[in-house]
């Protein structure tokens, strides 16, 4: 009777070290603090475009001040702008590969503009010389690059959740728990820019 306990014991042990093992293995609790993550990271993402828009109307102000002809730069910016910041953006916006390429589309015109605009400002010296341009400008600068480390870190917490999303076992976790492969951010002009530039002398 008291050897049967015993076993009884040690099979009821070995069963909950067993289970432990398998859950601890499944990754569940890797997938909340990668999701995490990827959230933190996209917030920052989203921070930083929103930084962007919000110089942007003192920009074209400032241009519109010495270029003012230049209607045209100045409308595409102010509209590219209006565009971007009326893509709502939702942590589901994450889940979401359509929404989420609307969301790089219209972040990729509003870059597009602005890249536009920056290249008119070369052909007024004043307006170059404005102190409140340069200010704006070197903000804008600062802006893209925080954006672009912002995008990067981004990409590197979507690829560590997707590999776990992908890998065994965990991919089985994903499954059951549906935590799908999460998008990350592309290049619009991918195939052009892998052509290497013509260099002509």
């Amino acid at each position: 009777m008291r050897a049967a306990s015993i076993r009884f014991n040690v099979l009821r042990w070995l069963a909950l070290l067993c289970a432990a093992s398998l859950l601890s293995a499944c990754g569940y609790n890797d997938f909340q603090s990668k999701d995490e993550a990827v959230k933190a990271a996209w917030a920052e993402v989203v921070n930083q475009y929103q930084r962007r828009a919000d110089l942007i109307p003192n920009l074209v102000n400032t241009v519109k001040g010495y270029a003012s002809h230049e209607r045209e730069t100045l409308e595409a910016v102010t509209k590219a702008r209006a565009q971007a910041t009326s893509v709502q953006v939702t942590p589901e916006t994450l889940n979401d590969p359509e929404a989420f390429a609307r969301f790089q589309q219209a972040q990729g015109q509003l870059s597009s503009a602005l890249s536009r605009l920056i290249a008119v400002s070369e052909n007024y010296p004043q307006l170059k010389a404005d102190a409140g341009f340069r200010d704006l400008q070197s903000q804008l600068e600062g802006t893209e690059n925080r954006i672009t480390v912002a995008r990067q870190r981004y990409i590197a917490a979507v690829q560590s959740y997707n590999v776990l999303a992908r890998s065994f076992p965990t991919n089985l976790t994903a499954m059951v728990f549906r935590y799908p492969v999460k998008a990350s951010f592309t290049v619009e002009n991918e195939k052009s820019i892998s052509t290497p530039p013509a260099v002509k002398f």
